[in-house]
């Protein structure tokens, strides 16, 4: 057992509510309003170390527990209640262990504490095993936080052979024996990332649609005024789904809009993804929307990088094969991979790779990284509209690999003023001027990174626990 290794002596979950300034239209309806939930916990390593960790998530039940049938205040209850009980749980671990390890070796836990919570909560439907993982994402972070504080070591320092006794193959398969996380990862926080700013289905893309029943809040509204601002050129449009024509035009006034604004900047490349959020019935759709956008905008089908999860998010039960459609643009399974055996079950249907989010686990998304890597396989790392910590979380995950091209986050947009208390110790951190996000000042902070206050002694896996 390593000396970084750690067991839990407190923890502790709070939960606010986070409104946004403005609506956030997905697939499945309207999101105006969040709860956050934030977690600390305190540890002890073997070496008799300690250290608190804190971690946290908005719990988005629109996006991980869809559902016609069930009010937004139920389910916001039931996942409040997952949280508890996930925590409560991993409080129970009396031994000393990984995050690594205590997250994933809880995974099958989950399942069970689903259906207590269904119970419980006399549920119209069952409590989704992906929502229960959105719920244990932020003690899992609050986890990785803590063993890095102990340490007083990035918790990126701590994912190689010096620092675990597993290897990637305890999850991966015997085609990982004697590979570790750490040879996935890169040294240290990359410089800068783009920051991929998400268009929502409802959004303005001009200045002129701008109007009275807008915030004024002092922050842009349109497109326009967005991309004038923050200089970004990275752009997530979000799309229904229903109607070819109606996606395709859709992403060709995106595409146009970012166009005649970037060419007055003297910016003349953009990026584009698209995510529909799982409504399509089948891969066709896409086929058939590629096939206009080309003919119609050929920059922007050249623009567009990937697409995200564009059927449904049981891809056992509604499996489609992916083949031809990823042969034109690579197609991101995001929803629909919630463990190993799901992540298998995309890679076997023809999906391209993985869209990574930390509210589905740090843990998680750091062993899909080891296989993304290890099989050339494209990866994302995508948003859940992460504020403060979360941002840092995300972005610092993003920064020590190598995504198809920077990271979302859409925070800057929805709930700006969610960063106020963090921008306060990273402010070069929490800006997007130039579209990019300066992941490089994490460099030297201890654990994940949040507090420049807390520097790391020692680097690279060079770990001498005094």
């Amino acid at each position: 057992m390593k000396p970084n290794y750690i067991t839990i002596k407190a923890a502790s979950i709070t939960f606010t509510e986070e409104k946004l300034r403005t609506p956030l239209m997905f697939g499945g309806g309207v999101v105006t309003a969040i709860t956050k939930a934030a977690v600390s916990v305190t540890v002890e390593n073997k070496a008799g170390k300690t250290g608190t960790g804190r971690g946290q998530i908005l719990l988005s039940d629109l996006w991980a527990f869809p559902s016609l049938h069930i009010s937004h205040e139920a389910k916001d209850a039931a996942m409040r209640l997952m949280s508890r009980k996930y925590l409560s749980y991993v409080k129970g671990f009396s031994g000393f262990g990984h995050p690594v390890d205590i997250y994933m070796e809880s995974k099958p836990h989950m399942k069970e504490l689903c259906d207590e919570v269904t119970r419980e909560c006399s549920l119209r439907e069952s409590f989704p095993f992906l929502a229960a993982l959105v719920c244990a994402s932020p003690v899992d972070m609050a986890l990785h936080d803590a063993m890095g504080i102990a340490a007083g070591v990035s918790s990126y320092d701590l994912y190689g052979a010096d620092a675990m006794d597993n290897d990637v193959s305890r999850y991966l398969g015997s085609e990982f024996r004697g590979r570790c996380i750490a040879e996935y990862l890169r040294r240290d926080y990359r410089p800068e990332l783009p920051v991929f700013h998400l268009v929502g289905g409802a959004d303005k893309l001009y200045k002129t649609d701008v109007t009275k029943d807008d915030p004024a809040d002092g922050y842009p509204v349109s497109l326009e005024e967005w991309i004038e601002r923050d200089r970004v050129f990275c752009f997530k449009v979000k799309l229904k789904g229903k109607s070819v024509d109606e996606d395709a035009a859709r992403t060709i006034a995106v595409a146009e809009c970012v166009e005649k604004t970037l060419a007055r900047l003297n910016m003349p490349e953009y990026f584009l993804t698209i995510d529909q959020n799982e409504m399509c019935d089948a891969p066709a759709f896409d086929l058939e929307y590629l096939r206009k956008l080309k003919a119609k905008n050929s920059r922007a089908h050249e623009a567009l990088l990937y697409i995200e999860q564009p059927t449904s998010r049981d891809i056992v039960k509604s499996a489609h094969d992916m083949r031809a459609l990823s042969r034109l643009k690579p197609v991101l399974v995001d929803e629909g991979m919630v463990d190993i055996e799901t992540m298998n079950v995309a890679l076997s249907h023809g999906w391209s790779g993985f869209a990574l989010k930390v509210c589905k686990g740090l843990s998680s998304a750091l062993i899909y990284t080891a296989m993304a890597e290890a099989k050339k396989l494209p990866y994302a790392v995508q948003d859940l509209t992460n504020p403060g910590l979360s941002l840092i979380a995300s972005a610092g995950f993003a920064a020590r690999i190598t995504t198809v091209k920077g990271f979302e986050s859409n925070v800057f947009q929805f709930i700006p003023s969610a960063n106020t208390a963090e921008a306060k110790a990273l402010p070069d951190f929490f800006s997007r001027s130039g579209g990019v996000i300066r992941t490089g000042v994490l460099n030297g902070n201890a654990g994940l990174g949040y507090s420049p206050d807390m520097k790391s002694a020692y680097r690279h896996g060079n770990v001498r626990m005094i």
